[in-house]
């Protein structure tokens, strides 16, 4: 296997933060997995990847709680388990009660908790929790997280992971569903130490309504990875609410040399 960030396109034309990244020493790496509609489309091309028949997945990220990110996991971990081997499972989900009550709720993760709470004990054993500052090895990538759940941001895109991965000596971004809010934490934290500064940078919520452009301004990304359908690409051909358009705009006027959108089918980075 090459060194190499996959990000798979949805085959049902929607949201869907799903990417394989792979390594020179033979690791597999999954960061979410998108609807459970995905698990065909997931598991052939992580067949393809490794030439196995039951691929080994070394980490399976999740960066946080909603259903365009993690149902792929759940159905597989539930109702197909015996087609992957998964090692290691690294998150940091806020409790149910996060999303309980008149502050913060949100019902579509509060639904997600209860299918995480359904499947946990099927992974159990292999589930570990990851904090702001945490920096781990997976074969040949290091991974440096920059920001988990933030109890004073009752908000669940909020509560993304947002870790930086060095791999083949490029370095990737990935901010899951992060919002202005988080994003503003993370610069505050980590804007003066040059870790923020990638090649490579997933575009938070899907590019639009997540990070602000002063976070990404820090980042100074060369490629973006868009996990973003057509529609939402074009905001319903600017007659949408969507943000998308203004993203891009910032991304042009930062000068970024090239952008991939899942939209366009799975998108392959060589590192």
């Amino acid at each position: 296997m090459k060194n190499a960030i996959h990000m798979l396109q949805s085959v049902i034309d929607t949201i869907c933060n799903s990417f394989i990244i792979t390594t020179e020493d033979g690791r597999v790496i999954v960061i979410d997995g998108g609807y459970q509609q995905e698990t065909d489309h997931f598991l052939a091309v992580l067949r393809s990847l490794t030439g196995s028949g039951k691929p080994k997945i070394d980490a399976w990220f999740l960066t946080h709680p909603h259903d365009d990110h993690c149902n792929n996991f759940f159905n597989i971990m539930e109702n197909r388990p015996d087609e992957v081997d998964v090692e290691r499972v690294w998150l940091n989900f806020p409790s149910k009660g996060f999303f309980e009550g008149t502050v913060g709720r949100d019902d579509s993760a509060a639904a997600t908790m209860e299918d995480f709470y359904r499947v946990l004990p099927r992974i159990a054993d292999k589930v570990r929790i990851l904090s702001g500052g945490d920096e781990l090895s997976v074969g040949a990538a290091r991974i440096r997280v920059l920001y988990s759940q933030d109890f004073e941001i009752k908000d669940c895109n909020n509560s993304s992971l947002v870790f930086r991965m060095d791999l083949g000596g490029r370095s990737a971004l990935f901010t899951g569903d992060c919002g202005l809010e988080a994003g503003e934490k993370v610069l505050r934290l980590w804007g003066d130490s040059g870790l923020l500064d990638c090649e490579i940078c997933q575009m938070a919520h899907h590019g639009q309504n997540g990070c602000g452009r002063s976070f990404y301004e820090a980042v100074k990304p060369e490629i973006c990875l868009w996990p973003t359908p057509s529609w939402l690409w074009t905001n319903h051909d600017g007659n949408g609410p969507y943000k998308t358009l203004e993203t891009r705009r910032w991304m042009e006027e930062l000068g970024v040399r090239e952008n991939l959108v899942n939209k366009d089918g799975d998108q392959v980075v060589l590192l």
